[in-house]
């Protein structure tokens, strides 16, 4: 790989107070800078890949700061500003009273290359979606996709630019998009609005998009691949299994409802009455996770991998990676998914989750009704799925982007209410199954045996509503007939031969 435009960083520098720069240049040796972070009241602080070092012992001030602000571009509706003809990007921290007490100056750079790992994909014409953590290389691997659609390939490429990462700042965009051309958004709630005036006004073949994030922005991009325009774009989330856990996103890859299968059918597939199915076909063909910067995992078949996610079969992806020589390596794979939102077929991490805006005690109640061992927590970083309303979900308020940018799916409710808190944990719920659900279903299936042997009755040990209406399904499953006697706390269920 060849990194172009390196002298970029001198730019970054210059707009520094000297004792910073001068203190960063004794550290540019030893390694690539990612960005330099300047907080009131704190020495500034450069970030390299395996280290951070602070830039002397002088706490800023608030002249260092404005000293930044007055020499970069102006800042927009997301707090984002850069330097013009250059793939930096500043973002402002502000107090109450919207003063800039912070900054977070991040380095970009122009790689050559880093789209050849996916350039064949992209050459298809389909529409190729990019996935994975914040700094991993998105957009990086997003521009340099931007530059070979238009030089190499010779085609109408449009960049939809909402914070000038792609193309930098200024009118002018930055050569490392090549001949593809740029569309500045001028505030981020604008972005789904530009995408379809992209379109309508000036015949792309392709466009790139970053950071597609609002139900807005996801039917427009269903818009324009319904137009025959191929669509190239990253999302929030590290995977394709985020992405479908996304309320707001999944559309993306076609969409998750709910459908009650017939008694039937529900027989034939070995599974509950209610299931979880695509609802629409994908808007992007392909997606690809960034697992490190040049390897990745490719799922070519998007319809086909959220099919087998669901259902919980084998689904067919590709490891790709560059070796030393700068040579593909692709190794087929196929993993086997567990169901998503399954029971009788949970996963083994438990679930930790955060709320915001959800009444804990209620959700603490659904989940003792349901016997599920879940972790409410505090700290957002330590969670694997976020619940809040769809009141709160539409303002968007920054623990939700947080969560989106960490990769954590965000779970949006109508109201605060046991009976929807309730349905909540029966269509996201993921955790393990509590050691009394398991030992309870075990039971089941021994008396359904002894049943089928001959028995004319097993009676099981008394359990919850919930774990009773799991024994049911199993032995709805297995052909046999139970029903729950007795009352509470002694209810139980018996399995009887038919």
């Amino acid at each position: 790989m060849q990194t172009v435009n390196i002298d970029d960083i001198q730019s970054l520098l210059a707009v520094m107070p000297h004792n910073i720069s001068d203190e960063l240049l004794k550290e540019l040796e030893d390694g690539d800078l990612l960005e330099i972070v300047m907080d009131l009241g704190r020495p500034p602080e450069a970030r390299f890949p395996s280290r951070e070092v602070f830039l002397g012992d002088h706490e800023l001030t608030e002249s260092d700061i404005e000293h930044v602000v007055k020499r970069i571009g102006s800042f927009s509706g997301d707090n984002r500003a850069g330097l013009t003809r250059t793939l930096h990007r500043i973002s402002a921290i502000r107090n109450r009273e919207g003063k800039i007490v912070g900054l977070t100056c991040r380095v970009g750079r122009a790689v050559m290359g880093t789209a050849k790992i996916i350039q064949d994909l992209v050459e298809t014409g389909k529409n190729v979606l990019l996935m994975g953590p914040p700094g991993i290389g998105k957009t990086t691997m997003l521009r340099e996709t931007a530059r070979v659609l238009a030089d190499d390939l010779k085609k109408r490429v449009i960049v939809v630019d909402t914070s000038n990462e792609i193309a930098g700042d200024g009118d002018i965009p930055h050569p490392a998009i090549g001949h593809a051309r740029r569309m500045q958004v001028p505030t981020p709630t604008l972005q789904h609005a530009v995408m379809i005036e992209a379109v309508e006004n000036h015949m792309p073949e392709v466009i790139i998009i970053d950071e597609i994030g609002t139900s807005l922005e996801a039917e427009a991009a269903r818009t324009i691949a319904e137009r025959g325009v191929q669509l190239v774009g990253t999302a929030h989330g590290n995977s394709l299994e985020n992405l479908m856990m996304n309320p707001t996103l999944s559309d993306l890859i076609g969409g998750i409802q709910t459908v009650t299968l017939g008694d039937e059918e529900a027989r034939r597939r070995h599974t509950q009455k209610s299931v979880l199915e695509r609802k629409a076909p994908p808007t992007f063909d392909i997606v690809v996770e960034i697992q490190e910067r040049y390897k990745v995992l490719v799922h070519p078949n998007v319809a086909a991998a959220v099919d087998s996610v669901l259902h919980g079969r084998e689904s067919q992806s590709e490891i790709r990676w560059l070796d030393q020589e700068g040579n593909i390596v692709k190794e087929q794979g196929a993993a086997m998914h567990e169901p998503q939102h399954s029971h009788s077929e949970a996963k083994k991490e438990k679930l930790h989750v955060y709320l915001f805006g959800i009444n804990r005690p209620i959700l603490e109640q659904a989940a003792h009704e349901k016997a599920m061992n879940i972790d409410i927590t505090d700290d957002l970083k330590k969670s694997n799925l976020l619940i809040t309303t769809k009141n709160y979900f539409r303002r968007k308020p920054q623990k939700l982007r947080d969560a989106e940018l960490l990769g954590i799916p965000v779970y949006a409710i109508r109201g605060n209410s046991l009976q929807q808190l309730r349905h909540c944990l029966d269509t996201i719920y993921t955790g393990p199954r509590d050691q009394v659900v398991d030992t309870a279903l075990d039971e089941a299936m021994s008396a359904i045996e002894q049943v089928k042997n001959g028995r004319k009755e097993v009676e099981l040990s008394p359990q919850n509503a919930f774990i009773r209406r799991l024994q049911h399904l199993l032995a709805e499953r297995h052909d046999v007939a139970s029903r729950s006697t007795g009352k509470e706390p002694a209810r139980h269920v018996k399995i009887v031969n038919n």
